[in-house]
């Protein structure tokens, strides 16, 4: 049996390392290289994706050590770090409609595209799966209440209330209440629940160390800042190239770039039967989304002075968002889903990005 303190990969393992040396290589031979802005924007995009896998597998090699609760908070806290990244580049760049669409793309990817792959996943070889978590219920809940907070700036702004002529100041409280909401509900995050344990089978393998650990964290942390700014910086010659929008851009591609850890881990856990696992995870990253990165970028933008973003989002976007989180709610509240749940939420993702293509 290997000491707890050497290093153990597995063919998975090396694979994954193997993959995110060769894009981030591949990155930046095509960055400085003056490659073609298309083919440069599809590398850094998959080297941002493999970066993001790797953030989400070093935090999954912590295992419980930290607690279930604690290790979702992480995997997803650290698995943003790619998006946070892109989106402080973009806003360096002056490109906020990417920004309010990445970030709603992000929900939408996950509470429709993800979630609803993992219940096709799952169902199709398990039947009905159960979601009924006590978790997993609260953080619907908190997700709903989060996004409708996220919406009021923006209804303001529609009906020409007096609030909607400082849009900045009323982001900014927001920002500054929504980011006191999740200091307040991690502690309910963090505890450990007796009846919690580990999912059989997410550590069949042996696990890293927790230096080594902690030190692929960093490493990808830092290598997802690099590659973050040459994917941004493909970004714009790219959209003009391939005649797409900034929001479409930010909608889908900097979204599901940006989300590859939730993509991942999410559909292999229901395909392995841990549906209420995988439903916790999947949500975990849209919350932190709305309560987290949100209002942080809007606070940062506001205080450093990029491009200023605030929380007045299109009403397209805002409906997409309300009827993508109502739904999930609807679904997960009766405790159980079906595969054909799943293609319908997957059917009406690729809907409602059809319907950004222009614009």
């Amino acid at each position: 049996m290997p000491d707890a303190a050497t290093p153990v990969f597995v063919r998975s393992d090396r694979i994954l390392l193997l993959l995110s040396a060769v894009f981030v290589l591949a990155a930046g031979f095509a960055h400085f290289g003056d490659w073609n802005s298309v083919l440069t924007f599809l590398v850094a995009a998959a080297a941002v994706g493999v970066l993001a896998a790797l953030v989400g597998h070093s935090v999954d090699q912590l295992g419980d050590r930290f607690g279930a609760g604690a290790t979702g908070v992480l995997q997803s806290a650290l698995g943003n770090l790619p998006e946070l990244f892109i989106c402080l580049f973009s806003l360096q760049h002056g490109l906020v409609d990417v920004v309010r669409a990445a970030l709603v793309g992000s929900v939408l990817a996950n509470l429709l595209l993800v979630l609803g792959l993992a219940f096709v996943a799952g169902g199709l070889r398990h039947g009905t799966q159960q979601l009924g978590s006590h978790r997993a219920r609260t953080v619907t809940v908190l997700m709903l209440l989060s996004v409708t907070a996220l919406s009021i700036p923006s209804v303001a702004y529609w009906i020409h209330t007096p609030a909607s002529h400082h849009e900045d100041a009323l982001s900014i409280v927001v920002s500054a209440l929504l980011l006191g909401l999740f200091a307040l509900s991690l502690p309910a995050s963090l505890r450990r629940h007796d009846d919690e344990a580990q999912p059989a089978g997410i550590h069949e393998h042996p696990r890293w160390p927790v230096w080594l650990a902690i030190g692929m964290l960093a490493g990808a942390g830092v290598l997802a800042a690099f590659v973050s700014e040459w994917f941004v910086d493909a970004l714009q010659p790219a959209m003009h190239a391939l005649n797409i929008s900034e929001v479409f851009a930010g909608l889908v591609v900097v979204a599901i770039a940006g989300n590859a850890v939730e993509n991942f881990v999410g559909i292999q856990l229901a395909a392995k039967g841990q549906s209420a696992y995988a439903f916790s995870v999947v949500l975990n990253s849209p919350l932190q989304i709305s309560l987290v990165l949100g209002p942080a970028l809007v606070l940062i933008s506001q205080a450093s002075g990029m491009a200023g973003l605030t929380l007045v989002f299109s009403p397209m976007l805002v409906v997409a968002l309300l009827l993508a989180v109502i739904l999930t709610a609807f679904i997960s509240f009766d405790g159980e889903s079906t595969w054909l749940e799943g293609a319908t939420l997957v059917v009406l993702y690729g809907i409602i990005a059809a319907a950004f293509w222009w614009g």
